[in-house]
């Protein structure tokens, strides 16, 4: 077993790439770390997120956050919004079901919602979590759950189980012969790699403003820059 890189990596991707059928966007909510902010971008970037709406969140450009980004935002089309009213609208409005990752009275467990559709994920502050507004515009509200005795997730953690689990079940809901493909056996026996998840929200840090956003830029066209 070995280790894939270059081109058996890339082909690695193109092929986990090829299964997904549905959008995938994040809504920040007044997300203050710029280390936080930086790694949702990255993980969002990863797991093919199109669309990530901000709210009073640490801008996506600042040198703290481009530090775990590492300029991946610009495979996002990041939009700033003054109230989270407005993000949830504008997500509506691009044909997305908006559900809120909060440890809720009647939240459902994260696995058992139905995340095989177009999906925006909203993620709140650190400490906080959601604002009550937010999780009254959310179409569904879900959680992790955590078996340890830690009560809760660090934000950009939670984020990147959230976007595993809604592309697991995009990828598990395929039936036909695009589901069969292997990836291991486009690149050849070099190596058996396993789509790794991480996990969701805790911490306190400072505040900062946000900025506007470019588009993005496709995938496959940039993937000649990018893969940190």
């Amino acid at each position: 077993m070995a280790q894939l890189r270059g081109t058996d990596l890339k082909r690695l991707h193109r092929s986990w790439r090829r299964r997904k059928t549905h959008r995938l966007a994040l809504l920040l909510e007044s997300v203050q770390s710029p280390f936080n902010v930086g790694s949702i971008v990255r993980t969002a970037a990863a797991f093919g997120v199109q669309d990530l709406y901000l709210v009073g969140s640490a801008p996506v450009r600042s040198p703290n956050a481009q530090k775990t980004a590492m300029g991946t935002d610009r495979y996002l089309s990041c939009l700033d919004y003054e109230n989270v009213a407005a993000a949830v609208a504008a997500a509506r409005a691009t044909g997305y079901r908006v559900i809120g990752l909060e440890l809720a009275d009647e939240a459902t467990p994260l696995h058992e919602l139905d995340l095989d559709r177009d999906t925006c994920i909203a993620l709140g502050h650190e400490d906080r979590g959601l604002s009550a507004s937010a999780l009254g515009l959310c179409d569904a509200v879900a959680y992790v759950p955590q078996l340890g005795k830690v009560g809760s997730l660090n934000v950009a953690v939670a984020a990147a189980i959230a976007c595993y689990e809604a592309r697991r079940q995009d990828w598990a809901a395929m039936v036909g012969p695009a589901a069969a493909v292997d990836p291991v056996a486009e690149i050849g026996p070099a190596a058996a790699v396993e789509p790794a998840a991480t996990a969701g929200p805790a911490a306190a840090v400072e505040r900062a403003a946000p900025v506007a956003r470019a588009a993005p830029v496709e995938p496959d066209a940039a993937e000649q820059a990018a893969d940190g």
